[in-house]
Formats: structure tokens, C-alpha cells, sequence
């Protein structure tokens, strides 16, 4: 924590913070079962406790609502100190985790989230929510609330708590751990606060077990909502954009000239001395944020990032989660723009979101007009070279604009892979991305692996996103769905979604990775997107003799020049199918290496029987294709079907290769083949089970060293 408030010598607060409490009390709230009517005090129907996040929205725990979207619950809330209590009905309208009946060890798994929106309009108070990347502290103190039953009777309570540090991962999401102080039952839901800046950072999830203390969940654990499919046009297709944005238009016109009396958080904020980035005051903040959040959010996650990397001496850091919207993006710059650079990089920042290409409907051309406006503002103090160039920017994008609504009907021009328009769209998009997932086993522990998953450039360079030790393999798939789930997002393009590609030893290629899934009720990964398997051993393949084939390992440049021969051949040229494991329905055992290296460079083989185990080198049969040199193969996982099935996956598989576009269009046949058996389309039935290797040998896996390392 780079600044803090330990509440004075004796915990007290000055009139500052003296209004800072009086803003999180108003905005807290508690949750009750549905029926509690005009009982507004029956301890009996207490549930927890929450807080207004944004006008008709709750922020509370999954565990104090209990139930899944639909399920109902009673707000109650009070409208100033002396209005006495209301209560109105909401709906859960989302939960983090998705699906509440996964309980770990009697409590709820973290990020252990939930949004209720309310049923009816009301008039409340909304507390202030950092857009930080990552509220995560290693000293200091942070302030909370909420609701709990003292002596037969709901009360209000507030206090401080040491932060002590993080716990979790992605199997459980990361959270703060809290000390030095009681947290009664009720209370989880509450708000936490960053008394220094005057924001709310996270949600008391959970209290000690033994001692005082508990747990806090991030805010921007939100980031990782499900995310809608195809683009988000519109705020109200995602709710994590609709709550946001309503929460960022709330603040701005609270600022507003207006008949109360009462102190904002931008007031509180002020005059704590807050100053978000070491550039803009708070008030000038909540206005940049309220004009942001009137335009469209950003289509995806991968147009956000995109727009960030493409400003100037920038590095965009590789967060987790990843930013999800204007305000995110916002928030990115503070912590990681150059303290004599500050303004710009903000002013920059918006420039990029005003031009980012949308329908040129009145509501949005007016909303860019007022973001141009506090550019204009906001850049009074700079240099006239920078001014000019702002200008500039200004004119060509209003030129653009006029040119695009006389040539065609005013609609956002057609998206290129980034999400941009092809002739807008520049170097900075860069190359291509993929998602990554590694998983090495481990020799000595043959029932546990170790896994990363990391997202992989075109040009070769690959940042880590996760990494874990010790996995069963057996469940490997239930630990890795949340980082993947997170890497999608921040990769998937709005007309595209990003490719997995699965790097695996040859004892595991058949790893049938394209059949996990991210939610029980979802559709397969190779149903939702390109997924391919790869070899990321073929250095340490044994040698012909220990595949049964006789003969000894040939020389490894020999062995990647021959790879890289066929793989060139194959892409040059027409591929063509060749089953080699079944004649007619009889099984057969795949050929020798030596056998194998003779096909022709065309070939693409295909294994109709993996997994049916009919000969003792069945699981190394992949590994000897792999040796041969071969970085494409097709197959199915053997299902015990009847001997009969054969004749259609040959057919089909032989049509799909040889009547195809070519080899580098794989990927997206196979996974439309997938899409269709998911969606039961009957002449697809005979690619149940499909699988693809496609290892580009000109994109290498990262080096041995790049992977977790064996003790």
C-alpha cells in the first residue's frame, strides 16, 4: 500500500473520514428472505449483509443470497439517518461462481460474488468503487461495514482491519486476508474500503475461523462475469458493463448543481486528498468517467487491450483479470503512466475511446462530442504542439465519419480480426494471438502434472497468465476452466473467438482437452472455438526401437528439418487423407516409423481406433506418427462403437481432408464439425470424438526452461 491511514493514534477518525463513513453506512444495506413485509427488524429473516454499487444494483456474497439467477431476496436500505428502514424486493441477477452448488469444505468458493437487482426504482445512496486494475495490499488498514444481530437486535457496525495479505489462486480467486478485529456473523457482504483514497476495493467474504479477522474479495473479480456471446454492442448486453456504467453516470451527475446539501464522494475524496494517476483531482475523474461511460463499451476484451497497447511509450501490464471496460482501461493508466506524462497518456486514452468505431447513432455522436469537450478542458495547460495534434486527431476522425455516412448508412464499417475496421486498423493491433495451455507431467508423481497457460503471439512471443504445480491429473480440468475462462476473455475478438492450442507429451496427446468445458450447462471448448492439440516433447521422443520399430533415434536437426520439409509440402499443396489403422472395419496396428517417413508429403494421417487398445503399442501409436515427422493428424476417440461406424468417419474424414480449403484451415473445419455434432446435426454425427494435431513447427512451443521446473 503505497499510503496509509492507521485512523490517528487512536483509531479516530478527522471530519474527512467522518464523512467518508457516513457515505459507506447510507450505501450499506441488509438482505433478507423474501416475505419479511413490514418486519423490517425480524433478526429471523437476516440473511447478510450488502451494499448499492450502483442505482437499483446490490453487490453482495453468493452464500447470503444462496440460490442461483432467479431466486429473490429483500433489500432492505435506509434513505438518511433519520428516514427510517425501507425494503424492496430484488432478483439475483448473476453470481461469481456460477454455480452455487460446488461447496468447498461447508463454504462458498471464492470469488464468492452475487449483483440483485432490485424489482422496483428507489432513491438510495451508491458507494464509489475503485476502477484500480487490482485493490491488493501487503500493509496497512482498510475500513468496513455491515449488518449483524447484537443482543436480539439488526445494528449497523463499522471498523478497521489490518490487511495481512493475499490467499487463493485461480482455483479460488484471489483475496485479501483481514486481522486485528471481531467480524461478527451478518456482516459478509459488506463493503471494503481504501480509506486513503476514498474507494471501495472489495466485499467481506468470510470471518476467521479461529481469532479475529477474515477474508475480502476484490471488486475486480467482477471482470470475470460470464461474458456474453458474439459482441457487446450495447451496456446492456453485458450486466457487468450495464452496473458500471449506471455506477459512473451516478457519480457524474451527483457532482451536478443540486439542492442537497450533503457531501459526494468526490466532495470526501477531495478533501482526503485523493488524486487518481498524480493527474486528475476527483472531481475531473468522475467527469471523465460519467462522459466515458455514455459511449458503447469496447466489443471486447481484446479491442480494450488492443486500444491500450496502441498508446504511446505505454506497456500495457499483464493484469489479472484483465480490464473489461472504459473505466478499467482508465484505471490500468494510473499505476503505470510516467509521473511527467501523466495528463497526456489520460487525454490520449480518451482520444482512442472517442474515435473506437461504433454506429454514428445522435446519442453516440453527442456522447463524443461531450468527451471531446473535456479533452478540450482538461488540456488547457499543455503545450500548443500537443493541442494542435489533439485537434488533428479531432478533425480526421469527423472527417472520417462524414465520408463513411455519404458512402453507405452510417453503421460501423465492417470489423477486421481486431475488432477494428480494416483500414483503421494499425501495426499496434499486432499478430494474431492463441491461447496456450502447457501441462508437463510429472516422472515421479505419475498421477500429478504441472500446467501453465500462457497467451502466444504469432511472432513468437508468449506472456505467462497462470501457472500451477502438483495437479491430479484426473481433475485437471476442473483447475484449469477459471484461468482459461479469463485468458479467452482477454483474446477472443468480437467476430472471432481466439484458438487453444493444448501443448502435450506424446504419452498424453489424446488428452480430449476440446471436450472440457468452462460451465456444466456450456457447450464443449472445440464446440466454442478452435481447439488443437501439439507435441511439446518431440525432443525427448524415444528412439525407433523403443516404439517397436527397430532402429535407433535419428539426429534431432535431421529429424526438425525433415518436420519442417513436410510441413511446408503439406501446406503447398492439396492435402489428402490416409487412415492408418483400419481397413474396412478391421483394426490394424499403424505402420513403423520407417513406413511412416515413405508416405507422401501430402498426407495427412488418420487414426480411426485411438483408444481401442486392440495391440499392446496402441498409446504409442500417435508418438511414432509424431516421430515420422508429421505436425498434422486427424482422429477420432475410439467409443466401442460397432465395427459398422467405421465405413462414415473414413468417408467423412477422408471428404473433409481431400474436398477441404487445405491444411491451414484445419482448425476452423474441425471446430465447425464439432459446433455441428453439439448442435445434433445427424450428417456430422460421424465426427464425434474428433480430434486434431496441428503442430506448427515455424510458431515453437517456449524451451524447456520456460516451463515449470522439476524440484
Amino acid at each position: 500500500m503505497s499510503e496509509r491511514y492507521d485512523g490517528g493514534a487512536s483509531g479516530g477518525f478527522d471530519g474527512a473520514h467522518h464523512a467518508l463513513r457516513e457515505l459507506v453506512l447510507a450505501a450499506t444495506v441488509r438482505i433478507h428472505r423474501t416475505g419479511v413485509g413490514y418486519a423490517l427488524d425480524e433478526p429471523d429473516t437476516f440473511l447478510g449483509s450488502g451494499f448499492f454499487i450502483a442505482p437499483n444494483w446490490v453487490l453482495t456474497c453468493a452464500h447470503v443470497v444462496h440460490g442461483e439467477g432467479g431466486e429473490e431476496v429483500a433489500v432492505v436500505y435506509e434513505s438518511g439517518p433519520e428516514e427510517g428502514s425501507s425494503v424492496v424486493t430484488g432478483q439475483v441477477a448473476a453470481t461469481l461462481p456460477e454455480h452455487l452448488e460446488r461447496r468447498v469444505g461447508g463454504s462458498w468458493p471464492a470469488p464468492d460474488l452475487a449483483l440483485v437487482r432490485l424489482r422496483e426504482p428507489v432513491g438510495h445512496d451508491c458507494v464509489y468503487v475503485s476502477e484500480r486494475p487490482t485493490a491488493q495490499y501487503g500493509e496497512g488498514r482498510v475500513f468496513y461495514a455491515g449488518w449483524t444481530v447484537t443482543g436480539g437486535q439488526l445494528q449497523i457496525l463499522d471498523g478497521f482491519l489490518s490487511v495481512q495479505g493475499t490467499i487463493g489462486g485461480w482455483s479460488s480467486g484471489v483475496q485479501m486476508r483481514l486481522g486485528q478485529n471481531d467480524l461478527p456473523n451478518g456482516v459478509s457482504g459488506g463493503p471494503v474500503i481504501d480509506p486513503v483514497r476514498g474507494e471501495v476495493i472489495g466485499v467481506l467474504k468470510s470471518r476467521a475461523d479461529h481469532g479475529n479477522g477474515g477474508t475480502s474479495t476484490g471488486i475486480e473479480r467482477l471482470r470475470t462475469l460470464q461474458v456474453p456471446p458474439g459482441a457487446v454492442r450495447t451496456e446492456h448486453d453485458d450486466v457487468y458493463q450495464t452496473v458500471f456504467h449506471a455506477h459512473d453516470r451516478y457519480h457524474r451527475d451527483r457532482q451536478q448543481p443540486s439542492d442537497s446539501r450533503r457531501p459526494t464522494w468526490a466532495d470526501v475524496q477531495g478533501e482526503l486528498g485523493a488524486r487518481p494517476g498524480r493527474t486528475l483531482d476527483p472531481d475531473r475523474r468522475g467527469e471523465l468517467l460519467g462522459r466515458l461511460a455514455e459511449l458503447p463499451p469496447p466489443d471486447t476484451t481484446r479491442d480494450l487491450l488492443d486500444l491500450l497497447d496502441s498508446l504511446p511509450n505505454f506497456q500495457v501490464p499483464s493484469l489479472m483479470p484483465a480490464p473489461r471496460g472504459w473505466r478499467d482501461g482508465l484505471g490500468v493508466l494510473y499505476e503505470n503512466a510516467q509521473r511527467d506524462g501523466a495528463l497526456k497518456l489520460v487525454l490520449d486514452y480518451a482520444m482512442l475511446v472517442m474515435t473506437f468505431p461504433r454506429l454514428a447513432t445522435p446519442s453516440n455522436l453527442a456522447a463524443e462530442q461531450a468527451l471531446w469537450d473535456w479533452v478540450k478542458q482538461a488540456s488547457t495547460g499543455l503545450d500548443p504542439g500537443y493541442r494542435s495534434r489533439l485537434a488533428r486527431q479531432r478533425a480526421r476522425h469527423l472527417g472520417q465519419r462524414r465520408s463513411r455516412t455519404h458512402t453507405g448508412s452510417g453503421e460501423a464499417p465492417r470489423r477486421g480480426a481486431h475488432g477494428r475496421p480494416p483500414q483503421e486498423r494499425s501495426a499496434d493491433a499486432g499478430p494474431r494471438l492463441t491461447v496456450l495451455l502447457e501441462v508437463l507431467p510429472r516422472g515421479w508423481e505419475p498421477d500429478r502434472c504441472d500446467w501453465s497457460i500462457s497467451v502466444a503471439r504469432a511472432d513468437g512471443e508468449v506472456t505467462r497468465l497462470h501457472e500451477a504445480e502438483r495437479t491430479p491429473l484426473d481433475d485437471l480440468a476442473s483447475y484449469v476452466v477459471a484461468p482459461l475462462a479469463e485468458a479467452f476473455r482477454r483474446c477472443d475478438e468480437s467476430e472471432r473467438p481466439v484458438a487453444l492450442h493444448a501443448a502435450l507429451p506424446h504419452q498424453l496427446l489424446g488428452l480430449a482437452v476440446d471436450e472440457w468445458r468452462l460451465r456444466p450447462d456450456g457447450p464443449p471448448l472445440g464446440a466454442q472455438r478452435p481447439v488443437v492439440v501439439r507435441c511439446s516433447d518431440r525432443d525427448q521422443l524415444p528412439g525407433d526401437g523403443e516404439f517397436g520399430t527397430g532402429g535407433t533415434r535419428g539426429d534431432p536437426d535431421e529429424d526438425d528439418d525433415e518436420r519442417r520439409d513436410r510441413w511446408s509440402r503439406l501446406h503447398a499443396r492439396d492435402a489428402q487423407a490416409e487412415v492408418l489403422d483400419c481397413d474396412d472395419g478391421v483394426r490394424e496396428p499403424v505402420p513403423p516409423v520407417a513406413e511412416l517417413r515413405g508416405l507422401a508429403p501430402r498426407t495427412v494421417p488418420v487414426l480411426c481406433r485411438l483408444g481401442d487398445q486392440r495391440y499392446e503399442d496402441d498409446s504409442a501409436a500417435l508418438g511414432r506418427i509424431v516421430h515420422a515427422g508429421f505436425g498434422v493428424v486427424l482422429w477420432r476417440r475410439w467409443r466401442s462403437r460397432p465395427e459398422a461406424v467405421c465405413g462414415e468417419f473414413h468417408r467423412g474424414a477422408k471428404k473433409a481432408v481431400d474436398d477441404g480449403d487445405g491444411a491451414a484451415f484445419l482448425p476452423d473445419l474441425v471446430h465447425g464439425l464439432r459446433m455441428k455434432v453439439r448442435d445434433g446435426l445427424t450428417e456430422a454425427f460421424w465426427a464425434d470424438g474428433i480430434a486434431l494435431l496441428y503442430d506448427d513447427p515455424h510458431q515453437p512451443l517456449p524451451g524447456a526452461g520456460d516451463l515449470l521446473e522439476a524440484p
